[in-house]
């Protein structure tokens, strides 16, 4: 049972202090800092649902957060939609697209499927880009009078910043459940050996395309809070590549396969992503170092962080998981 998972617990604690620290100091550029960390850490953890349990590497996972974006913005902004229902429209739709999606092209396996999930990406941003009702690609921009709905600007923001908490915390409950699960059992089966599990009985198409779809709910949710925040959205930033690319560095980096190792990773690539994109003499080579980090971890450390963990302390692994 979940609640008797130690890790479950921690989250719950992670995300209560991630949302009362900067608030109760009332810092905002806290809340700034943390807010990107738990997008990263929300990209990570779904990211892991399919490299990490399935073992199908996903270059084109941006999309959901993308797509959730343009969905969620349209509706709060041009049809006036409740933010929360339209935050969760947005990864509903999104979700079925990746369930039709899904089953079609996880009939590829290994640098087939990889490939094109990047074809995906490309075209999916080169359709958004020439859609009017989204402006095509200058974008869509949310009108001040929006933010009168929560109480204003400042409210606003505020209420977003705790929805994306709550979803973080979401991502990781979420990737912990689908992991002590019977279906989680069947992902790991493919992961092993995905004709050897087919002989056993999974179906694997099905599994695969529904792990798909569940993967592409939460980050369109975080899409549709995030770009409705930040008052506007265009293809070039909804759908940005190396995003996808810094995902698998977060999850390599924390560790692909556990709960704790994706949020581990990607709160603390987001800080030295942070960092370097702020530092005059390392910013034109920050994707140089995340580039020879991936190199690094999966030289040395092929079980990232929390793998290292679980070889320094083994009765890490009863609760970190």
């Amino acid at each position: 049972m979940i609640l008797r998972r130690p890790v479950f617990w921690l989250i719950l604690v992670f995300a209560a202090l991630m949302a009362f620290v900067p608030l109760h100091a009332n810092n905002v550029s806290m809340r700034e800092d943390l807010i990107l960390v738990a997008i990263a850490i929300i990209l990570a953890s779904n990211l892991n649902l399919m490299i990490g349990y399935t073992g199908y590497v996903n270059f084109g996972h941006i999309v959901f957060y993308g797509l959730g974006g343009y969905v969620g913005l349209y509706l709060a902004t041009v049809r006036s939609w409740n933010l929360v229902l339209a935050a969760l429209t947005a990864g509903l739709v999104v979700s079925l697209f990746a369930l039709a999606l899904g089953m079609g092209i996880l009939r590829l396996r290994g640098a087939y499927f990889a490939l094109a999930t990047i074809g995906v990406l490309q075209a999916v941003q080169s359709f958004v880009a020439n859609f009017d009702p989204w402006g095509r690609s200058t974008g869509m921009y949310v009108a001040f009078d929006a933010y009168e709905r929560l109480g204003g600007a400042r409210h606003a923001l505020w209420t977003t910043y705790f929805l994306v908490i709550g979803v973080m915390a979401l991502s990781m409950i979420l990737s912990l459940g689908i992991k002590i699960s019977k279906f989680g059992l069947g992902l790991f089966a493919i992961r092993e050996d995905e004709d050897a599990a087919l002989v056993l009985g999974v179906n694997t198409t099905v599994f695969k395309a529904i792990i798909y779809s569940v993967s592409a709910f939460l980050p369109a949710v975080a899409g549709a809070l995030m770009f409705y925040k930040n008052g506007m959205i265009d293809p070039s930033i909804a759908f940005e590549f190396m995003l996808s690319l810094e995902g698998i560095v977060m999850l390599m980096l924390g560790g692909k396969g556990t709960v704790v190792g994706a949020a581990l990773g990607g709160g603390l690539y987001e800080k030295l992503r942070s960092y370097l994109l702020t530092s005059p003499k390392f910013s034109n080579f920050q994707l140089v170092i995340a580039g020879g980090l991936l190199l690094l971890v999966v030289l040395f450390a092929p079980g990232g962080l929390i793998g290292w963990l679980y070889r320094l302390v083994p009765r890490a692994r009863k609760v970190i998981e």
